[in-house]
């Protein structure tokens, strides 16, 4: 019986096993004599194999090796996996780190936005001696050559300053600005704004200049109107999608970028509750209290409050979170000047098919959305409802582009980043082409729309809200993030200065774009209703450049990807040392791992 055990080789009963349990509990020395190529550690193997045969003479010396290294293989796989699982958890952490607080930043940055695009549009819009024929020559002459000023300041600027000086440098004077607008430059604006010259001009040169002399006429709230908009392209598209941009991968990116969206649009939720309120507040005021200045001078303080959050926020990520790692090729580049900025970024098909789509959207969305605030004038001339509907207004499009939200992650996983980049143009064509039909051929509307307790005029403004919802909704769920992951990949010299020249301007571009196109139309039609057929028109145009575009880019973006994850790889590979086995080593592992075959037969 126990010959027959002992033929059995590694099923033998050893004759010591405390021997082995001692053995047992001392694998690293196989792995020394795996891993080692010194003679030192290769002398050691026949005293050790004398030892091992002193106390289980059943068990060939291969076999005792090999099986000592399938234990000290063991031992490795489970340290290694526990240092897997120890990287996995820091990354988390880290990456937590990072999102929570850009969260709570879009968070704050949004909510602001919110609350200055709809005071914007009340202060030029029911203003005395104003309309929202205004809103054209506004983005047309003072809005696009101050977003172009600043795009120059902005890019001399960031050859001369580091990335956080550069980034307090630009929001603190936005947060002096709008507290000092609140409590002094408003309640001002009655000694101010030249209303009489403003009249007599009007009286010289005629009703067609009422658009340019209201600019005059009320300069602080144009001012204002122009702050509010460098806001949302400055604040929201230069400097905070460009730190997110520098502190995130793409593969961070394609998973939480659309989810900035849902906290941002629960901010727009509550912006849209808080600005509502306000503008309810003034009915509850006595007489001769100027309700608005109430208003405005809490809604400042809002603010102001929640820039300094922001600038606290950065700071926090600045200090306690790690930058990512990239390509270390595409980040010394030389400085260039401002005309060397230009003309590289002219010359790049990558940026002018970025641009094409900013500028694109800004005519698109423009076009739809100055008619639609003509009729929202119409129909709710005093200041009070006007101010109070964009609340509600506010509210809607972030329920709307929360859910949009939890449906773009999977559209990014699902389809891609070409799909994602293709909803919006399509989702604002056909609701634009809604908006305009209803416009034009609202007599057949008018018996149903009578039904359901409406005007043909109060239908338009519910459908033209109605549009701006899913196209402002699918922007910003789908557009921005698309946007914003095309530059990653980009090196930081062409990412920082792309960004300036893209979203500082080209977005005003659009907008003013879409104005002059509407000036044009006014000029050689007689009024905004008689050019709609043609600017439904242009509007197809402009949406199938579009599309073209995002096509295009597509394309550039997955090979500007595949080039970097190639370089960081061949990174990762030259810096990884790679331990060069011995000859006799690998002629050691093969007599082990031959020698039971050939050991069998002898203990047979």
């Amino acid at each position: 019986m126990a010959t027959a055990i002992q033929t059995r080789g590694i099923l033998s009963l050893p004759s010591k096993p405390i021997g082995v349990r001692r053995s047992l509990l001392h694998p690293s020395h196989g792995l020394k004599l795996r891993l080692f190529s010194s003679a030192k550690h290769r002398q050691h193997l026949p005293v050790l194999s004398q030892k091992f045969q002193s106390f289980e003479p059943g068990i060939s010396i291969s076999q005792k090796v090999r099986s000592n290294q399938f234990i000290c293989k063991a031992e490795a796989a489970s340290a290694g996996e526990g240092d897997t699982a120890k990287e996995i958890a820091a990354a988390s952490v880290t990456t937590l780190k990072k999102i929570i607080p850009l969260g709570l930043m879009f968070f704050c940055i949004l909510f602001n936005y919110t609350i200055l695009r709809d005071t914007k549009d009340v202060l030029v819009v029911t203003a005395k001696g104003s309309s929202a024929e205004i809103i054209p020559f506004l983005k047309t002459w003072v809005n696009l050559p101050m977003a172009i000023g600043f795009m120059l300041l902005y890019t001399k600027l960031s050859n001369l300053l580091s990335k956080k000086a550069l980034f307090y440098t630009v929001i603190i004077p936005f947060i002096l600005y709008f507290g000092a607008f609140g409590f002094v430059m408003y309640p001002l604006s009655n000694y101010i704004h030249p209303e009489a010259l403003a009249d007599k001009l009007l009286a010289t040169l005629g009703p067609r200049f009422m658009g340019p002399l209201a600019i005059l006429r009320i300069w602080s709230f144009c001012l204002f109107y122009v702050m509010a908009e460098l806001w949302g392209s400055v604040v929201i598209s230069v400097l905070f999608w460009g730190f997110a941009n520098q502190i995130t991968t793409v593969d961070e990116a394609k998973k939480f970028y659309p989810l900035f969206g849902l906290g941002a649009n629960v901010a727009l939720i509550f912006s849209g509750r808080t600005v509502k309120y306000f503008s309810n507040l003034r009915k509850n005021l006595g007489p001769g209290v100027d309700g608005w200045a109430v208003s405005l001078k809490a809604m400042m303080s809002i603010v102001v409050g929640m820039g300094l959050a922001i600038c606290f926020l950065y700071w926090w990520v600045n200090t306690y979170v790690p930058l990512p790692e990239r390509s270390q090729k595409k980040k010394n580049k030389p400085k260039m000047g401002t005309m060397e900025s230009l003309k590289f970024l002219v010359s790049s098909p990558y940026i002018r098919d970025l641009a094409t789509l900013v500028v694109a959207y800004g005519i698109s969305i423009n076009l739809v959305e100055v008619t639609w605030k003509s009729k929202l004038k119409a129909q709710f001339p005093s200041p009070n409802e006007y101010s109070a509907f964009m609340g509600d207004f506010s509210t809607c499009t972030g329920i709307a582009t929360f859910t949009m939200m939890l449906l773009s992650q999977y559209v990014f996983d699902k389809y891609g980043w070409g799909v994602a980049a293709k909803i919006t143009p399509t989702v604002l064509l056909l609701t634009g082409v809604a908006f305009f039909s209803l416009i034009l051929f609202g007599g057949p509307f008018a018996p149903l729309v009578a039904k359901l307790g409406m005007t043909p005029l109060l239908a338009a403004v519910y459908v033209g809200a109605l549009q701006n919802i899913f196209s402002k909704s699918a922007k910003y769920s789908l557009f921005d993030p698309c946007k914003e992951m095309a530059y990653i990949p980009l090196d930081e010299d062409t990412k920082v200065k792309g960004k300036a020249a893209i979203d500082v301007v080209c977005n005003p571009l659009g907008k003013s774009g879409g104005a002059l196109i509407q000036q044009f139309m006014i000029l050689s039609f007689g009024s905004l209703a008689n050019s709609t057929p043609y600017l439904g028109m242009i509007l197809l145009v402009i949406v199938t450049a579009w599309l073209a575009a995002a096509k295009s880019l597509e394309g550039q973006f997955n090979a500007l990807r595949s080039e970097e994850e190639l370089e960081k790889e061949m990174e990762r590979a030259s810096s990884v040392k790679i331990p060069v086995v011995s000859q006799d080593e690998g002629s050691l592992g093969e007599s082990s791992s031959s020698s039971p075959e050939k050991s069998a037969p002898t203990n047979m």
